[in-house]
């Protein structure tokens, strides 16, 4: 794993740091591959109940480094095929993501542009400083889009909004992000660590079933008919009723305390 990611686990909280700071965590290909792996495992592994994307130094991520493929443009041995199957590959890392069946929160300090905005938005949660600001960038470049950017922020802001924000990449700042709904807290940047974590901790010490569907209903209700979001709230119930933290949670109310949940 290259140290331009970190990663750290505590207590089923697993915290992705991407660390270029130097270059506002612009995207190398070692990170994007670093990203994808960390993401994959976490997805599939039962002891991880929250996961929380961010930054190191003064920015979340830049998106893709443009010094870098301003040196290697014209230069490409890998046919256009190859090529696009290697970005798409990338791309895992916003699907894992928005799809892993547990919570992913992306703390969101200083600057996210591009690539990084898109990572952002691919998360469940967005948690933003005051000063933070996220912005489409691609058209600034020449660029198009990638990183399920179109997907997310046409879903989140409608397809007129999504369409202006990807052809004027306008800045926008943290009062912006809350009242589009693209933030989904903003909170001062001395609290924005302890609060992030604090969100956190709560997800990854909550009921991972329920977790699993409502995030299965939620990709139902996105992607599919009244009738598929019906049937998938039907399955997940009755699950979720199976589980030793329903049970728990069912004493718990009748006991007025909190419960105490196991995770199975």
């Amino acid at each position: 794993m290259t140290d331009e990611i970190l990663s750290s686990v505590d207590n089923g909280l697993a915290v992705i740091t991407l660390n270029r700071p130097e270059r506002l965590n612009a995207l190398t290909s070692g990170m994007i591959a670093g990203l994808k792996d960390l993401l994959a495992g976490y997805a599939a592994d039962p002891s991880i109940g929250c996961v929380v994307l961010t930054g190191a130094g003064k920015g979340f991520c830049s998106g893709g480094d443009v010094a870098v493929q301003a040196a290697t443009a014209g230069k490409a041995t890998q046919s256009p095929e190859q090529r696009a199957d290697g970005l798409r590959a990338g791309m895992e890392a916003s699907r894992l993501l928005h799809d892993m069946p547990k919570p992913t929160i992306a703390m969101v300090i200083g600057v996210a542009a591009g690539a990084g905005m898109s990572l952002a938005l691919a998360c469940d949660m967005r948690v933003v400083a005051e000063t933070a600001r996220m912005t489409v960038a691609f058209a600034k470049v020449g660029l198009s889009g990638d990183y399920g950017g179109s997907y997310f922020l046409t879903r989140i802001v409608g397809p007129s909004l999504a369409r202006e924000l990807y052809f004027t990449s306008e800045m926008l700042n943290s009062a912006r992000l809350m009242s589009l709904g693209l933030a989904s807290r903003v909170v001062p940047d001395d609290k924005l660590v302890s609060e992030t974590m604090a969100l956190a901790r709560g997800f990854a010490n909550g009921p991972r079933m329920a977790w699993r569907y409502i995030k299965r209903n939620m990709k139902a209700a996105e992607e599919g008919s009244l009738s598929d979001t019906l049937d998938s709230e039907a399955y997940g119930m009755l699950r979720c009723r199976e589980t030793a933290d329903h049970a728990e949670a069912a004493r718990a109310f009748v006991e007025k305390r909190p419960p105490m949940f196991s995770g199975s």
